[in-house]
């Protein structure tokens, strides 16, 4: 099946334009352009996913051409792949500078160029999966919070807090940089309790507090539609976050290792947050008061080895904080007004 945008192809031997047409035909797409200019105007006219340009030719060098088409913002992104019979380093390092991604060298091989061709559609392919999926990730996360007008980047920073405390328990990268994006949804079921109870001002009657309670039931329920690791993990943490080490949490009742350290991890990374951040109803706690009460949660709510490492990464913590509490009042033009 084609890629749904077109690879244009610039050269100004009709020779190698018809060798691609030739090796690509049947897979791809194809627009053409035999020189600089034609391909700026190709490029604007059909937004091709790939550019396949000679280096050398009349008037407008395939530089040239790059360096031209980086300057008009619709079509940056687009990846170039330079066809040409230049070999030294100098001109291979000139064609990344100016935005190639890739070199194939002149006589052009039909089997190099579909492979080297499918290779960078396939990152193509993969680069818009993952913006997708982060942009899944960031509704749900917001769809969570929507009607909790004190949260403001709370989601955000204590995913950050979470990352950390994950790469210091010896996660791998991948797996600290995972938690990082499932940790925002760990709210997501709010989605399903009724506004007269996110929204009461005083406190929550025994019925009142049932209801509240399945937001962790409905997250998991609406997460683990999805076989992603991501969405997977969330699933895993919504379910679990609100379990306590002494067992007196919710849904289940687990106690100690038997909850998932994901879901622990994000407790305590969750509780740091709201006790530092200001919320119209109090200001931020003094850290002194805020790692007392960390320690004491420990006694019975919160992992004990976890707040005594998170404790330790205080400076980092701190750091991390600085960090997004510069992006919220960016975010809220410097005012003090929360962001949501």
């Amino acid at each position: 099946m084609p890629f749904s945008s077109p690879i244009l192809c610039i050269d100004d031997e009709p020779s190698n334009l018809a060798l691609i047409h030739q090796t690509l035909k049947d897979t791809y797409k194809l627009v053409f352009a035999r020189n600089g200019e034609e391909g700026l105007e190709a490029a604007l006219k059909h937004g091709p996913s790939l550019i396949l340009s000679d280096v050398e030719m009349q008037g407008m060098s395939g530089f040239e051409f790059a360096v031209r088409l980086k300057e008009i913002p619709e079509l940056e992104h687009i990846p170039i792949i330079f066809v040409t019979s230049l070999d030294r380093e100098y001109d291979e390092q000139k064609g990344f500078d100016v935005g190639g991604v890739d070199y194939i060298s002149k006589p052009i091989s039909s089997v190099i160029l579909r492979a080297r061709v499918k290779t960078h559609l396939s990152l193509i392919r993969a680069s818009k999966l993952e913006a997708s999926q982060r942009a899944a990730i960031f509704m749900l996360a917001d769809a969570g919070h929507y009607n909790d007008s004190d949260t403001g980047v709370h989601i955000w920073r204590m995913a950050a807090y979470s990352r950390l405390i994950a790469t210091h328990l010896g996660w791998s990268e991948n797996s600290a940089e995972l938690l990082e994006l499932a940790a925002p949804m760990h709210d997501t079921g709010k989605i399903g309790i009724p506004d007269a109870i996110l929204k009461k001002p005083g406190k929550l009657n025994a019925n009142e507090w049932e209801i509240m309670k399945r937001h962790s039931q409905i997250g998991y329920d609406i997460l683990s539609r999805s076989e992603d690791p991501v969405f997977k993990l969330a699933a895993q943490i919504a379910l679990y976050h609100h379990e306590k080490w002494d067992g007196s949490g919710y849904p289940k009742g687990l106690k100690g290792h038997d909850i998932p350290e994901a879901a622990r991890i994000v407790a305590v990374a969750d509780v740091f947050d709201a006790l530092t951040m200001k919320r119209p109803y109090k200001d931020p706690w003094p850290l002194d008061k805020v790692s007392s009460t960390l320690q004491e949660m420990a006694l019975n709510h919160l992992d004990r080895e976890i707040v005594e490492l998170f404790l330790s990464l205080i400076p980092e913590v701190l750091e991390i904080k600085d960090k997004w509490d510069l992006e919220e009042l960016r975010l809220s033009g410097g005012g003090d007004k929360e962001v949501c």
